[in-house]
């Protein structure tokens, strides 16, 4: 198989930051580092699940180890676009993430519950075993949500290794997972905020640290795919207990109406 291939490890320092905090470390980025040449970019996830959404709830645990497994691609897809099968493994505070690069249908077909035989095609690949490994292990894995963020990504000027990522507009849907059908989905933050992400081999540099501090810019623990899950459910359970209320006040209110 004739297939890309990448591997990152590093850490991934998170921030929610306002408008006025993203113009404020700007500032001081503009002095190291600079846009890369895709610019602003819509990223297209779909993240993979068991039924009962094992991963993500061991995830929201804060567990030692956890790791996610999504397909993504850079652009609205077809079926002959690029895209790739991503596991994201998180051991304490160092990020692993592992992908392959395949036709989006075909990675649709890979990941497919009922396509298990396919694996191995992929058998020589050291990603692809993990991967194999990994959809093994979770027998029942299987699209669950699409997660959707424009991102502007800078990186640094001398040290290619450092990156800063600003995603705004995250959204996501549990229904319509094919993402051939758009970027459409449910808001996750206010319109003002962002997720900075910087990526790193090491430690963050004093002046950095300094720039965030001055910007006052907290560092925070925060996940798309576990904040959607989270917000999911909340909303389902206003629902639930907006139905409950009127199963249970309306026969009454019938009685007393004139």
């Amino acid at each position: 198989m004739d297939a890309y291939k990448e591997s990152f490890q590093r850490y991934e320092k998170k921030f929610l930051i306002s408008e006025e905090q993203y113009q404020s470390i700007l500032q001081y980025l503009k002095t190291i580092a600079s846009p890369d040449q895709y610019g602003l970019t819509t990223i297209h996830n779909i993240y993979y699940d068991t039924e009962n959404w094992y991963l993500v709830r061991k995830s929201i645990e804060g567990p030692v180890y956890k790791e996610k497994l999504r397909l993504r691609t850079y652009e609205k897809p077809k079926g002959s676009s690029p895209s790739f099968i991503e596991i994201k493994k998180k051991y304490r505070d160092i990020v692993y993430k592992r992908r392959i690069s395949l036709p989006y249908d075909e990675a649709v077909s890979y990941l497919g519950t009922m396509k298990r035989e396919k694996f191995q095609d992929y058998s020589s690949e050291q990603i692809g075993r993990e991967i194999d490994s990994f959809l093994k292990f979770h027998e029942n894995i299987m699209p669950k949500m699409d997660i959707f963020y424009d991102r502007i990504a800078w990186a640094g000027i001398s040290d290619p290794e450092f990156r800063v990522t600003f995603d705004s507009n995250i959204r996501y849907r549990t229904d319509d997972l094919d993402l051939k059908n758009g970027s459409g989905g449910k808001s996750l933050l206010n319109a003002d905020e962002k997720l900075m992400e910087i990526k790193i081999k090491r430690a963050v540099s004093l002046p950095l640290a300094r720039a965030l501090s001055k910007a006052g810019i907290k560092m925070c623990s925060f996940s798309k795919y576990g904040s959607s899950f989270k917000e999911l459910n909340r909303i389902e359970s206003t629902e639930q207990r907006r139905e409950m209320t009127w199963t249970t006040y309306s026969p009454q209110l019938s009685r007393t109406a004139p």
